[in-house]
């Protein structure tokens, strides 16, 4: 990844690294230290929250009394975004904007003056992940981190299949063909499917890693080698 210290650097940050069955406290208070160490040497991030079991909790809990649209399920989802994305901007309150970004499109007040952004889901049909694409593009940026709990893209589900080999890079175009081209909401997929197409559409790149590996986020933060998979432009 470029080391530019003058790029926006957006990260769609899983909702499962947030709050798992637990909120994770520990990870959190030392994410805050990293943000804080970047932001010092004069960088700018833009953190997207994810819903992660905290969407897909309440989802199946809803599901299990009346029968619900993928709408509902996905404004389900977006609240569980928007939750955790307030967790993070109270955390960060003393550098961070001071409003979520829950539209990709919505002009922010004052944007020079901050160097982290905290944004959320926005509207039905795709995951968070689309938004950081969107916010990547908005931010001129050509690349992004998806900051996951499993260290990589695989070539088939690992959950499903113990097996799996992890990539080190693949296409745009050779990733699609994985994942397909539907969303349904709680899909579970390194990057969205909706978002994948967009990222292809814009030429961007994204680092699919491991998100509570901060050691190894740093290599990709410095341009060094790193573990994951790359999603290049091709």
């Amino acid at each position: 990844m470029n080391s530019d210290p003058q790029e926006t650097i957006v990260i769609a940050l899983g909702g499962s690294i947030i709050a798992s069955r637990n909120i994770q406290a520990h990870f959190l208070k030392q994410f805050r230290k990293f943000i804080l160490k970047f932001v010092s040497e004069g960088r700018r991030f833009v953190v997207v929250a994810g819903g992660g079991r905290i969407a897909r909790d309440y989802q199946n809990a809803a599901a299990g009394i009346v029968e619900l649209s993928d709408e509902d399920k996905d404004w389900i989802g977006i609240h569980a975004t928007r939750i955790n994305a307030h967790l993070l901007r109270v955390i960060f309150f003393d550098i961070a904007h001071p409003v979520v970004l829950d539209s990709p499109l919505k002009k922010i007040k004052n944007e020079e003056k901050y160097n982290l952004f905290i944004a959320s889901g926005w509207r039905p049909g795709w995951s968070t992940d689309y938004v950081a694409v969107m916010l990547a593009s908005r931010f001129q940026t050509k690349r992004l981190i998806i900051a996951t709990k499993i260290p990589c893209v695989y070539d088939e589900d690992i959950e499903k299949n113990k097996r799996a080999k992890p990539l080190k890079d693949i296409s745009w175009k050779e990733y699609r063909k994985m994942v397909g081209d539907v969303w349904t909401p709680g899909l579970k997929s390194p990057v969205d499917p909706i978002a994948a197409k967009l990222a292809q559409s814009l030429k961007l790149e994204a680092i699919v890693a491991r998100g509570t590996d901060l050691e190894n986020m740093e290599n990709i933060l410095r341009g060094k080698k790193f573990r994951g998979t790359l999603i290049n432009k091709e």
